[in-house]
């Protein structure tokens, strides 16, 4: 008969994800999860079977929770299609400054995980690829929806608006992480929410 389990699962996989988001997929070992979780190597592979799973587990927990926080604020219908942008760019800078251990942002698990992993890992490609037609259909529909109550003037396509402001908000997490502060980040904000108008 099998053992139960004496952990909680899910705040294994927090303490996970955030391992994850620190340090990398490559650079976090074996005992920095065990560390992490307060886990012994046999109940992390025992629950999670590789660090391959955990990472995949982790990303996908990571792109759940951070999507259902955007997207609350770019389908909030209280809010003009330009106060959705602007709340979102406000959510992400906010998130950076909460997640600044050592005065550098931690970024975003996403977009380093892109730049580490997505030319060579097809699934996590695959997972990022979902994590990001998500989030360019939430902008697209914030974008459609600022052109019908008149709060976004730009005559450019909605979608390649979209894509600017997906990498509007991935450029300010970069940015973050290389230590620029809160006014620089506002100021790269303000000046995108300048082209929905231009």
């Amino acid at each position: 008969m099998a053992r139960p389990r004496m952990f909680d699962e899910e705040r294994a996989l927090d303490a996970a994800t955030r391992t994850f988001w620190e340090k990398g997929y490559e650079a976090t070992s074996t005992q920095d999860l065990c560390d992490a979780t307060g886990l012994g190597r046999s109940s992390i592979y025992n629950t999670f079977k590789s660090k391959r799973d955990l990472f995949q587990r982790a990303l996908h927990h990571y792109t759940t929770t951070m999507n259902a926080a955007q997207l609350a604020v770019l389908e909030d219908p209280e809010r003009t299609g330009a106060d959705r942008v602007r709340a979102l760019f406000a959510l992400v800078l906010d998130g950076d400054a909460a997640h600044r251990p050592t005065g550098r942002s931690l970024g975003c698990l996403t977009v380093n995980t892109t730049v580490e992993l997505a030319g060579r890992d097809a699934a996590a490609a695959e997972l990022l690829e979902r994590d990001t037609a998500t989030r360019l259909a939430s902008l697209r529909a914030a974008v459609e929806a600022g052109r019908r109550d008149g709060s976004i003037t730009s005559s450019r396509d909605a979608g390649d608006l979209a894509r600017f402001l997906n990498a509007t908000v991935a450029g300010l997490r970069v940015s973050a992480q290389g230590g620029a502060d809160r006014a620089a980040l506002e100021s790269v904000a303000a000046i995108a929410l300048d082209v929905l108008t231009a």
